[in-house]
């Protein structure tokens, strides 16, 4: 198993991880396989989504704080809950195939790291599968 880390730097944010998780692949020579991505928090989540526009991780983002806000009420005292429950949504994890040595993504497709509790450093995990 690989890990890395990443600095948020807001609340919120959406980051992409797929030139790291691509050069993982790289350096481990694996021809044919998956690899899974693995965020081990309970506030943040990865997922994939459009990165050709840097508006659609915003756009995201704003219906996310829409439709789940930072302050409404929860019971949980440590104040962010909202971040569980879009933790929650997400999934602490991906699984993208590798095929001929490169994580098989469609055109607009990237791999993003969702912080929704930060600022904070948090880790990334990517298990690389032959086969």
């Amino acid at each position: 198993m690989r890990s890395f880390t990443i600095k948020t730097q807001s609340r919120c944010e959406m980051i992409d991880i797929t030139g790291r998780v691509a050069e993982m692949v790289r350096e481990s020579a694996i021809r044919e396989g998956s690899c899974r991505v693995f965020v081990p928090h309970t506030t943040a989540a990865v997922t994939i989504n459009e990165n050709a526009d840097p508006d659609v991780p915003r756009d995201l983002l704003a219906v996310l704080e829409r439709l789940i806000p930072f302050s409404n009420g929860y019971r949980h005292t440590e104040g962010n809950s909202a971040a569980h429950v879009k933790a929650s949504l997400f999934g602490p994890s991906q699984t993208v195939f590798i095929e001929e040595g490169r994580l098989v993504l469609g055109t607009w497709q990237s791999l993003f790291f969702c912080e929704f509790d930060g600022p904070r450093t948090r880790k990334v995990l990517v298990q690389l599968t032959a086969g």
